[in-house]
């Protein structure tokens, strides 16, 4: 279904993760606040990397959105048909904490990963979301074909949103629901829709199976006509608001809809004694669907 054996990011086995020890006098930063009142701040319940967007006027505004920064860090060495995880997040207290530096409106750590390779990722706030910023280097002699840092987006309270009745993609004809080809998602009971994922093509070739239950119990679905921008966007239940995540460029745009993540990843070479960049951009906005393409079109080349 998608290249670099990532046909399932949640599944892959994790290593043992190696990371640089953060200091015992670590302090957590400060939340973060912008002009509009949009908040970013740790979730300090984590001792992995996680972040909490909160959005202003709606309700349960504390828990509205939860990014994983990252989900994992995945590589695939040159010639290889394996790709493998150098860290997998976990929920709660596991691991060493992180040490958080705060840098203007922007909150970001670094970590040393096995095989010398080293991450800095980093997450500003802006007027109008969250810009996710991930520097991996490769001190090493080892040629990747494919390096990739997973920014995974979990929405709740209002934005939440299980049978994909407001989450959408854009195609050549407009905006469209993702799940727009599966009519029947409104009615099944929950037990028959859940778990899946809906996947929609953006470089990527449309997969020949547009629904494919797997052996890992998973129901995958694929729009039969790719998407012609890179971004997925959800609007909340009052039509209010809209969160919407894009890159500059990717294989395929998703959402698990259990948890209404909004997945947008790319995957990157990754040289010796090289860098990667990968970024991706979270809009929140009081505003219709619309202005979340203007916005996109005009910021979406800036991004690495």
């Amino acid at each position: 279904m998608q290249r670099f054996n990532m046909r399932n990011p949640y599944i892959l086995v994790a290593l043992v993760f190696a990371g640089t020890a953060a200091l015992p006098q670590a302090q957590t930063p400060a939340a973060l606040r912008n002009a509009n009142g949009l908040q970013l701040l740790v979730a300090s319940e984590n001792t992995q990397p996680v972040l909490r967007i909160v959005v202003p006027g709606i309700p349960h505004a504390q828990r509205a959105i939860e990014v994983l920064f990252p989900e994992h860090v995945t590589v695939q060495k040159h010639g290889s048909a394996d790709s493998r995880h150098l860290y997998l997040y976990r929920p709660g207290n596991q691991g060493n904490p992180i040490a958080w530096r705060q840098a203007g409106q922007a909150l970001q750590y670094e970590k040393d990963f096995p095989d010398g390779i080293h991450l800095l990722a980093r997450a500003t706030l802006q007027s109008d979301g969250v810009l996710f910023h991930y520097e991996l280097e490769n001190h090493s002699d080892t040629s990747y074909d494919m390096a990739t840092a997973i920014t995974d987006p979990r929405l709740m309270s209002v934005f939440h949103d299980v049978r994909l009745e407001r989450t959408y993609v854009h195609t050549q004809n407009g905006f469209e629901l993702l799940a727009s080809e599966t009519p029947a998602r409104l009615t099944m009971p929950l037990k028959q829709w859940l778990p899946d994922r809906y996947m929609a093509s953006y470089t990527w070739p449309v997969p020949a199976h547009l629904v494919e239950r797997r052996n890992d119990g998973i129901t995958y679905y694929s729009r039969s006509r790719p998407v012609d921008e890179p971004l997925i966007a959800t609007v909340s239940e009052d039509h209010q608001w809209v969160v919407a995540s894009f890159t500059r460029t990717t294989g395929n745009v998703w959402s698990n809809p259990e948890l209404t993540c909004q997945h947008v990843d790319q995957y990157v070479p990754l040289p010796p004694q090289g860098k990667a960049v990968l970024e991706v951009k979270i809009l929140i906005l009081r505003g219709s669907l619309d202005e979340v393409l203007k916005k996109v079109v005009a910021q979406r080349f800036e991004l690495d």
